[in-house]
This record gives structure tokens, sequence and C-alpha cells, in this order.
């Protein structure tokens, strides 16, 4: 038995890097996964990944997923995606916020459109989806909703700066991921007499990913945290009591050395052991 058998998932920005690992784990516990980016095939975006690839993987590991493509930028392209999901597979009872649109321009240059098309990927969007999906989480009385921030939404601190005491260019995407978990605990408030929870993760460390790679934040695709870590943090958010998970704003190996699944400086992995997960 896995622990999201015939659940049905949402994931966001699922073609490639951490929303790809994500479908493919929580489809390996059970869970019927709804796909989600703009990339349906490869080769229609600069990086590599796709739906159809990822999608692919999950079938062929004995997996259910379906790709719905959709731009989150859109309250109407948001609105088909949750409806296409219901259609396919019922309706949603996990929702994974993890598309994420970047831009690392400084603030006097940054063109006002690609500010608000990144707000609306990375703040908007999960609003959004969350409110769809709530239509029929509150009357089951029931669901998960995880979005996924990172540590760029704690800012520098009080001056003087050092150019290596942040990255330039910044603001914009670290001002939407704090509002993010800001949003994430005021929602988990909201809903959780309803039975849902709602929780934040992100990475102690840079996950290496075609994005990160892309963006330099990484040299090489061996480098920073593994993204193992992040994949099965989020099925713990996702699949714990509300009532011991809701509102928790936390950082993948924060969570895992608390439920005892790493340990400080090791390279610890994961060894399948029922329905749970243990140290190897």
């Amino acid at each position: 038995m896995g622990k999201l058998d015939g659940k049905v998932v949402i994931v966001t920005g699922a073609s490639r890097g951490i929303g790809k690992a994500i479908a493919e784990l929580f489809a390996r516990e059970g869970g019927r996964i709804i796909c989600s980016a703009r990339t349906l095939k490869e080769g229609d975006h600069p990086l590599g990944g796709s739906l159809e690839s990822t999608v692919a993987g999950i079938r062929k590991a004995g997996g259910e997923a379906t790709a719905v493509t959709c731009d989150v930028s859109a309250e109407a392209e948001c609105e088909r995606l949750v409806a296409e999901g219901k259609k396919i597979y019922g309706p949603c009872e996990v929702l994974v916020n993890n598309a994420a649109l970047t831009y690392f321009i400084p603030v006097k240059d940054f063109p006002p459109k690609r500010w608000q098309r990144s707000f609306q990927v990375n703040l908007h969007a999960p609003f959004m989806l969350s409110r769809l999906v709530l239509q029929d989480m509150i009357p089951r009385r029931s669901g998960a909703i995880l979005n996924i921030s990172s540590g760029a939404a704690i800012g520098p601190g009080r001056g003087p700066y050092k150019k290596d005491d942040f990255r330039p260019g910044a603001v914009c995407y670290g001002a939407e991921k704090a509002a993010l978990e800001r949003m994430t605990q005021g929602l988990a408030a909201e809903v959780f007499e309803e039975g849902i929870s709602v929780t934040c993760l992100s990475p102690s460390e840079i996950v290496a990913t075609p994005g990160t790679l892309y963006h330099h934040l990484v040299e090489t695709m061996q480098d920073g945290e593994p993204i193992e870590y992040m994949v099965r943090a989020a099925l713990l958010l996702v699949t714990e009591p509300v009532n011991k998970i809701s509102g928790r704003v936390t950082y993948s190996q924060e969570l895992l050395k608390e439920y005892g699944l790493i340990t400080r400086g090791t390279g610890i992995g994961f060894d399948r052991k029922g329905s749970g997960y243990s140290q190897i």
C-alpha cells in the first residue's frame, strides 16, 4: 500500500526538475498524477524535459499519470487545469504548487510586464489553484496543498552589504516567495477546521535542476542538495495528519532530520520499508 493510493494529485511545473521528481515519487506511492506545465514535447522549451517524458516514465514504472498543459499565469488556464483533472481522475485531493518563473534582473532594469508575469506564476497561480481545488476539498473535509518556496524568501537583512551576501537581481523572486510563505500560513489557519493541510517547503541547499544550472546557481547536475531530499520531504507534508503538519513552512533537510530520515553531515538515502521509509 502506498501513502497516496488512489489519490488525485495535481503537480505544476512537472516537466522537469523538482516538479518532475515529485510527480514520479507520488505516482510510486499510488497517486493518480495530473502532470502540468507549459512544455508538452521535448524541444518545445530551451531546457530539457517535457510532460510527455515525465508521464512516459511514470507509466513505464507502472504508475498512473496524464499530461495537461497549462500556463498558470492565466486564470482561465488554471480553471481548465482543475476541470480537466476532475474529468480525468476526479476531484483534486493533493495540490503541489511547484511551477516557477525567475528573472534575475535588477529592479532598475526590470520590465514591469515581466515583474507582473513573475508574480502571476509564483504567487497568484498558487492562490488561484488553491481556491479552485478547495471547492471540492472543503465539502469532503480533507485534502493537502503544498507550496514550493525557496531560501530566497529570507532577505539579506540590514546593511552594509557586500555583493557576496546576496544574489543581484533576486528582489522579485524573493518577494514572491516570502509572500507565498505568508499566504501558506494564512490559508492553513483558514481551512484547518475543514481538515485540509496547507504547507510550504524549500530546499535546504540549492538543488541541481535544468533551471538552476541554466541560471548558474550550480555548476553541474551533481552539485547541491540531492533532489531526493525535496521529494521525500514533500511526501511527508502531504501525508502527515493535519493537526501535526498544517501551517509548516520548513526546509527539506530540517524536516527529514526531524523524522529521522537523514542525519547531519551524511549522504543517507532512502529504502522503501512497507508504507514508510528508513535510513540506509
